[in-house]
């Protein structure tokens, strides 16, 4: 419908040249207004991802050192538990009786004019 070419002549006035001058101005101001944005925003994801990649490995490494902890400590109340049945072990073999006790039963230990047989222990297959 319309040509291509303009309709209405440009002045080329001091006031035209100032307005140019205005407009290109505002256009550079936009154009590093959005470059500063466009750098800020790209600062902040990558800011933003190298937290949230060091907090999910910090997370990681807590869970880990919790299991390894509570394994520990399990294997430390076993071992307090070995402890103390090697204590009270140790105070039963300082009495004499039970000294006697088990040799009598494990290696056949007997007293004076005593005699020993072994019985099997397990049931007749009869």
């Amino acid at each position: 419908m319309a040509s291509d070419k303009q309709t209405v002549t440009r002045l080329d006035s001091n006031y035209m040249q100032q307005y140019d001058a205005y407009v290109d101005r505002q256009k550079r101001k936009k154009k590093r207004l959005i470059r500063r944005l466009v750098l800020f925003s790209l600062i902040a994801v990558i800011a933003f991802g190298s937290m949230a990649t060091y907090h999910i490995k910090q997370r990681v490494l807590h869970a880990e050192k919790t299991e390894e902890y509570e394994a520990l400590q399990q294997d430390l109340a076993e071992l307090e538990k070995q402890e103390n049945n090697l204590k009270e072990e140790v105070e039963l073999l300082k009495d004499e009786d039970y000294v006697l006790q088990i040799a009598r039963t494990n290696y056949f230990f007997s007293k004076e004019g005593e005699l020993i047989f072994k019985i099997p222990e397990e049931d007749p297959s009869y």
